[in-house]
Parts: structure tokens; sequence; C-alpha cells
């Protein structure tokens, strides 16, 4: 066996009133002029306003950029750096989902270096090495349950013109701090609940299956589809649930800590639909998820298996299966890509996009062009 590495140094406060401590977190690491980061939406919400005004109540100047919608790409980067740097800012706060908290990385990572932001992807060869200079001091405030973004050394963006996703990566983007309150998820709507609450589980799920060796992943992801299992369909229902939102936001972020092992097949087929219908991620990956995973019983099936009973079923990965396309309906997540509303026309560029994918490497059962086909025909319905 190679020597591997384990690594899980993200600081987290955790619980209702959490976000609270923010500036004087802030104020105690020496910042004055931070620029909170987030989108359209979470910009128009009560506490976004209340963030600000404590920060400033804090003796801090405090600037916001929104100009975060949609799946995240290079130009809301671009946009947000030259925010930061007409504020003169010194600090990033990410608030927000994982749109949010990927572009509000990208943004400390280009206030300090050079060039352009693709120029550090991970994929490509050559890529500037995210050591040049220290990035300002980063903080992120989730208000979703989905990627776990905030516990995350990576940043997801799409090119604006191609509209495929680019990962950039390193432990230099981590945050100093999660400030994750529960209390920010309440009264998110069900839909976004559901489409976030299964981009977590498949983070859990994908990790737990990924090829390679690290058990201290396998532990947390499985505690993690645990977790999703209990109490997802009960956040989808109430809104108000604030025990089924706090168990969501721990899944969340375990998702996020356990896929440092690898995803898989999922993920590239709801990086295609992305890339090519603007899917919501967390959606394009409830929408695959019980079709793509058929494909991996052949490699994994005791690892399927032994999720089903997590989740309380016989231990066959059939039951486990079914299991996902019975929580699909139960928390409104269309069962097939037409009862979602797309046809056959895309299948071809779906297949395309999902074969080029980094993710299906860590698969555990190779996975190829004629298997993608395959496994879209089969999600087509």
């Amino acid at each position: 066996m190679t020597a591997t590495s384990f690594d899980f140094p993200t600081a987290i406060r955790f619980g209702v009133g959490a976000a609270g401590e923010v500036p004087a977190h802030l104020h105690k690491q020496g910042v004055s002029r931070p620029i909170v980061v987030t989108d359209r939406g979470v910009a128009e919400l009560d506490f976004h306003q209340n963030l600000l005004a404590s920060m400033q109540g804090a003796g801090l100047e405090a600037a916001s950029f929104s100009g975060v919608w949609g799946n995240p790409v290079e130009s809301q980067v671009t946009h947000g750096v030259a925010a930061y740097r007409e504020h003169g800012a010194d600090a990033v706060v990410g608030l927000g989902g994982g749109a949010a908290l990927d572009v509000a990385k990208a943004v400390a990572l280009m206030a300090t270096h050079p060039g352009d932001l693709f120029d550090y992807e991970d994929e490509m060869p050559g890529a500037r090495p995210i050591e040049q200079a220290p990035l300002p001091w980063f903080v992120a405030i989730p208000t979703t349950a989905g990627t776990g973004s905030e516990v995350g050394r990576s940043a997801v963006i799409a090119d604006d013109d191609t509209h495929i996703k680019k990962i950039i990566y390193s432990p230099h983007l981590l945050a100093r701090v999660v400030f994750a309150d529960p209390a920010l998820t309440v009264g998110l709507p069900p839909h976004i609940t559901a489409a976030t609450g299964i981009d977590a589980l498949t983070h859990n799920i994908e990790a737990y299956l990924a090829k390679g060796f690290n058990p201290l992943c396998d532990g947390i992801a499985v505690e993690g589809v645990r977790l999703c299992a209990a109490n997802l369909a009960n956040a989808v229902a109430d809104g108000s649930d604030i025990e089924a939102r706090s168990a969501m936001l721990v899944a969340s972020m375990m998702g996020a800590v356990a896929f440092q092992k690898g995803l898989g097949l999922v993920h590239s087929c709801a990086h295609a639909l992305g890339t090519a219908a603007d899917v919501h991620h967390g959606l394009a990956n409830g929408l695959m998820i019980d079709h793509a995973l058929r494909f991996n019983v052949e490699s994994s099936a005791d690892r399927l298996e032994h999720l089903a009973l997590v989740v309380g079923l016989d231990p066959t990965a059939e039951a486990f299966l079914d299991w996902l396309a019975a929580l699909k309906a139960e928390v409104g997540v269309a069962a097939t890509l037409r009862d979602h509303g797309l046809d056959g026309a895309l299948a071809a560029e779906l297949t395309r996009l999902a074969t080029e994918d980094p993710c299906h490497a860590n698969n555990p059962r190779p996975v190829g062009a004629a298997d993608f086909a395959d496994i879209f025909a089969r999600a087509y319905g």
C-alpha cells in the first residue's frame, strides 16, 4: 500500500447564532474593510443587510458585491475582483450557497494573484501555483445545505462562452473559519431544499464509492448518508424544522470533506447537464443519481448494500437504488430527464461532455462514452 494523506483542517463554528460572531471575529483578526460576496437572492434578505450593519457597528467599513447568480462564470469573478479593489478591501466574506462561496474563493485568489483565473485550473498542464502571495482573510457563511463549498478547497467556475466548468483547487482556498448557522437555511423554498439536499447526499454517496484508500472520508461519508436519509424529507416538508435543517447543514459539510477522496460518474453527468442545459447542479445530481449509480452495482455491490443498511433497508444494492428513486419522488425531483422537460436531442452532447469531465476518473468502475450514452438513455426514461 502506498502512503496517502488525510487532511481535515477547517475551523467551524456551528449552531444557531454562529453567523452573528462574524463581525467580532474579523475585528479580532485586524480586518478593517471586508467585502461580502453574495448572490442576488441573498442580497435581498434581511440577514444580508443586518450583517453589513453589524460589521459597521463593530467599526468595520464593509461593502457588498452581489453579482452572483445561476451557475457561476468567470465574468462574475472578474467583477467581484473589481469591486474588491474599488473598496480597498482586506478580507472576503462569502455568504450564500455554493455559487456565491465559489466566486468568493476565486475573488480572494485573483485579488492577490496575476493573470487569468483559468491559469490556475487544476487540470491544466503548466497551471500557475496558488502560492505566489497570501490570500486575503476569508470566512464563509453558508445559507444552503448542499455543496459544502464552505469547507471545500476548490472553486468550480464555468467559462462564460462554453459554459464548461473548470476546477480551481488548492488548500490555500480554504476558509479560515466557517460560520455555519442553520437558522440561515430556515424557510428555504422546498425545491431549493430538495436540490441542495440531494447534492449533499450525492457527495456523500459518491465519496464512499470512489476508488482509493481514505477510511476517514469513508466514515464521514457514511454518516453523511445517514443524516440525509433521516432529515432531507423533513427539511423539504417543513422549512422551519431547525433540527432537520441543522442535520442537513452538517451532512452538507461532511459530503464536501469526504469528497476530497473523489467523486464519480453522477457528477460527470450532472456537470454535462449544467453545461448543456443550465440545470442547477444539485438538481442535476438528483435527476441522474439513481440512473447513473446502477452502472456501479457491478463494481460496488458491497458498498451499496452497506448504504442500504445505513438508511434502514434490507442489504441489497437494488433496495438502495429503489430508495433513491422513492426519495426523489418524495422531495419533488423529477424521475427522468423527460419528466423534467428535457428531450433526447441533447443526448449526444450530454454524452460527450460527461465523457470529457474529470470526475468519473475516480468512479469505482471505468466508464466510457458508450456507457454514458446508455446511462443518459436510461435517464430519459
